[in-house]
């Protein structure tokens, strides 16, 4: 009988055990457990894969966004009240960290297809109170695009990015392979245990070109801190610990190889699954994707969550990335519950996530792709 599990994190990390052990140990036997070398050397090796000047670290990915809006407010780039473009279809986090900074967020439908900001929808968006977007490499899906870049140039626009799902993705032009994390002012990443780059605990980071942002990042995750005792902003606390530094050194020089993995194991799904009862989003250049999920779309006559107890029941598990888009949550709702973002509601009904993560074996992504197109709808 077979049971594959949506995601297996200790067959995931098993290759890494050697090197996690060993990481470990180190800093347990430095005795420095917080802003040590740990965490400096993998911030200058971060900054070196993605391609940018500078990498922060901090506490988690919520934070790594967070600290860059409070960072750009500090620094009189923002103000208040100031409008920011986001995708609809993102983790509640995107939006949090807009409202947490007093800023507001202008919620952009996505394309339907890619399942990413759309072009169109954001050209219609913008206004004269816009003064920044933030796109989201959602599902490991690169958002960014040649006409996006355009856009935040012809108007203005801070250009964030929440490459939380997307580390090693690139976008491919005629410049050559951009890693995400560095097609922006300042990019926030999560290293959440779950994600393509993923530590032992919460962790993330901020990578940036920008000087000036960069150490007004680091001040403000140090309790506004510029130097001992000397608080220059209202900042918080927000460190990266030397363990997981560690870890996330140790996994690194593996992140291609693995999203290699991952990429390999989507063209399966790509050239294997068919089913009248969904559809798959549309598919991009092979360098372009590192898949962290895999969604597929059912369609609207299809009950979900029978679906997926169906599937659950042959030993296929799934899971739902997200079952209610941020605008309608209740803490949003109030403010937000009145717009009318229906092609983002389609996708927050429908969507479901297949199994897809290192390690997963030919025999298991073979079995889950023949139990999905033969689930009855």
């Amino acid at each position: 009988m077979h049971n594959i599990p949506f995601l297996d994190l200790k067959r995931v990390n098993l290759r890494y055990q050697p090197l996690i052990d060993e990481a470990v140990a180190r800093v347990a036997r430095s005795g420095r457990y917080l802003g040590g070398e740990e965490t400096a050397t993998f911030e200058t090796d971060f900054a070196a894969y993605i391609g940018t000047s500078y990498c922060v670290s901090c506490a988690n990915g919520l934070d790594a966004l967070t600290l860059i809006y409070r960072s750009l407010l500090a620094l009189g780039r923002l103000k208040e009240g100031d409008e920011v473009l986001v995708s609809a279809n993102t983790y509640i986090a995107s939006v949090l960290a807009i409202t947490e900074c007093r800023l507001k967020p202008v919620f952009v439908e996505p394309d339907p297809f890619t399942l990413q900001i759309s072009e169109e929808a954001l050209e219609k968006a913008i206004t004269p109170r816009c003064k920044s977007l933030m796109i989201v490499h959602l599902y490991g899906r690169c958002a960014y695009s040649s006409r996006i870049g355009e856009l935040c140039k012809e108007n203005n626009l801070i250009l964030v990015e929440d490459n939380a799902q997307a580390h090693g993705c690139c976008f491919i032009d005629e410049k050559g392979c951009r890693k995400t994390g560095s097609l922006s002012l300042a990019a926030g990443h999560s290293f959440y245990p779950t994600k393509t780059l993923g530590a032992l605990g919460d962790a993330g980071a901020v990578t940036t070109d920008d000087m000036e942002l960069a150490e007004t990042v680091r001040a403000m995750a140090n309790y506004g801190s510029d130097r001992r005792y000397h608080n220059l902003f209202k900042g918080r606390n927000s460190r990266m610990d030397e363990i997981q530094a560690a870890v996330l050194r140790a996994k690194l020089h593996l992140l291609d190889e693995e999203n290699k993995e991952r990429r390999t194991l989507a063209d399966y799904y790509y050239r294997n699954l068919s089913s009248p009862g969904f559809s798959l989003p549309t598919k991009a250049p092979q360098l372009s994707h590192v898949y962290h999920l895999f969604p597929i779309l059912l369609n609207n006559d299809v009950d979900r969550e029978q679906w997926r107890s169906e599937l659950a029941h042959k030993g296929v598990n799934t899971d739902v990335h997200y079952p209610v888009p941020p605008h309608l949550q209740p803490c949003y709702k109030k403010a937000f519950g009145h717009l009318s973002l229906p092609v983002t509601e389609h996708i927050h009904r429908s969507v479901v996530s297949l199994p897809l993560f290192p390690g997963l074996t030919p025999q298991e992504i073979a079995y889950i792709t023949e139990q999905v197109n033969t689930c009855a709808v």
